[in-house]
């Protein structure tokens, strides 16, 4: 196959890959929007972040299974795999809201998140076929079509309940049969559509094992990953192994999980504070127009945090990102009731996560050798899910006992690690290089 043929097919892929992440984004936000709200219905305040929270799981550990069945048989049966179970998992919450089942809530719950699974998953798709130089370009657009689903779901949520009245159908649990409907579309999408598939044609492309160019520095150094095996069947122990040993890979993993813990901690608890600053309907109003500022951030600029990426090297904008989730503590923390100052924290977080997401996956993406591609971006997804679980839960217990403003201290200090790795990475010189072969 000619590289005219490649640069045709991954072109297509790309197209494909953001229309299906419009869809599945909305499916994921109008759901997501009106979880916390079914759950306090259901239950009661105390418990109500506990569906988010399930499903924020659930799209951690339902990564093992898709990367698995990735690896061995492609992107295209594992993404519509991920969005199938999604839409069953979506159809048994509007169940269990109907019959006024808990368990059987936290089930569907944790079945739904497999969708945002599927969603995840794309960024990787796209880098499959790639040019090293466009690689941050490419999965970046993937990120960025996210921005109308995020934007438009929540929205959408109060006509679709409307729809069901006197369904019987409860209004908060209406949003999910939406959610139903995207994730079942987006799985035919990807099946009829998503052709060849863009892993199985890389690994056709380069049947052996190839050189990983670390991005260590300047005159960036070629090192071989440990050797590993070109079966279809690779653990994640395997996978986990190599992970750790290739430079590229590690900064990237650690720059994806650290940045999205922050970004959790921080913006799960923001309404909180401004519930605790501001009272009345004034409050809602500030929640949505921060938040939405917020999201704003961590997706519209993702395209350029792309270029950005392939021009400068990823190591640059992680080094970046860092430096913005550290400036967005600092700010948002020192806010009080200051909306200005507050709506300014939570844009440069998450510009701060679009840096650490975008140039941290197109880094794994690069460094990892194709054999165990499909079952190491798992690990880091799952990584990532259980970093933004934990800063989800970690929160609010902070908040509760301390305050907003310790929060954001002790998440700006959680992106040290990050910051000495990435400094660490960067002594043997300044220039990033982030090269695989396909």
């Amino acid at each position: 196959m000619s590289s005219v043929d490649v640069v045709r097919i991954q072109r297509r892929t790309v197209r494909v890959l953001v229309a299906n992440e419009i869809v599945s984004g909305l499916g994921v936000a109008i759901g997501i929007s009106v979880g916390a709200l079914l759950t306090k219905e259901m239950v009661g305040t105390a418990l109500s972040g506990v569906a988010q929270s399930v499903a924020v799981v659930g799209a951690a550990l339902s990564a093992l299974p898709a990367s698995r069945i990735m690896n061995r048989y492609g992107r295209r049966p594992g993404l519509a795999l991920s969005y199938l179970v999604g839409a069953a998992g979506a159809i048994t919450v509007v169940a269990a809201a109907a019959g006024r089942h808990i368990a059987l809530l936290i089930v569907g719950m944790f079945l739904f998140g497999a969708g945002n699974t599927g969603k995840y998953q794309s960024r990787y798709a796209a880098a499959d076929l790639a040019r090293p130089e466009e690689r941050g370009r490419q999965l970046s657009w993937v990120i960025w079509a996210s921005t109308i689903g995020a934007v438009a779901g929540p929205n959408l949520a109060a006509p679709v309940g409307r729809l069901v009245a006197g369904t019987g159908i409860p209004t908060l649990a209406a949003p999910y049969l939406a959610s139903a409907a995207t994730f079942l579309a987006c799985a035919v999408w990807i099946l009829a559509v998503l052709r060849p598939d863009p892993l199985k044609l890389a690994k056709q492309l380069a049947p052996t094992p190839l050189p990983v160019i670390e991005p260590v520095g300047s005159g960036a150094v070629a090192t071989v990953a440990p050797p590993v095996t070109t079966a279809t069947r690779v653990t994640f122990r395997e996978a986990a192994a190599v992970v750790w040993s290739v430079t590229g890979a590690r900064l990237g993993l650690v720059a994806t999980a650290l940045g999205h813990l922050v970004m959790v901690g921080v913006m799960s608890m923001t309404p909180i504070h401004i519930g605790q600053t501001h009272h009345g309907t004034a409050s809602l109003t500030i929640v949505g127009f921060v938040i939405g500022l917020h999201i704003a951030g961590m997706y519209g600029l993702s395209p350029l945090v792309g270029w950005a990426t392939d021009r400068l090297g990823p190591r640059r904008v992680i080094l970046a990102g860092v430096v913005l989730l550290v400036a967005a503590c600092a700010v948002a923390g020192a806010s009080g009731d200051d909306v200005v100052r507050l709506t300014l924290g939570l844009i440069l977080l998450g510009q701060g996560w679009s840096c650490t997401m975008v140039a941290g996956s197109t880094l794994f993406a690069a460094s990892v050798p194709l054999p165990v591609k499909a079952a190491a971006q798992g690990l880091s997804d799952l990584t990532t899910g259980v970093a933004g679980a934990s800063a989800g839960l970690l929160s609010g217990v902070i908040v509760q006992y301390a305050s907003y403003g310790v929060l954001t201290l002790l998440a700006a200090f959680a992106v040290v690690p990050l910051l000495a790795l990435v400094l660490r990475t960067g002594q043997a010189g300044s220039t990033d290089v982030t090269m695989s072969g396909r």
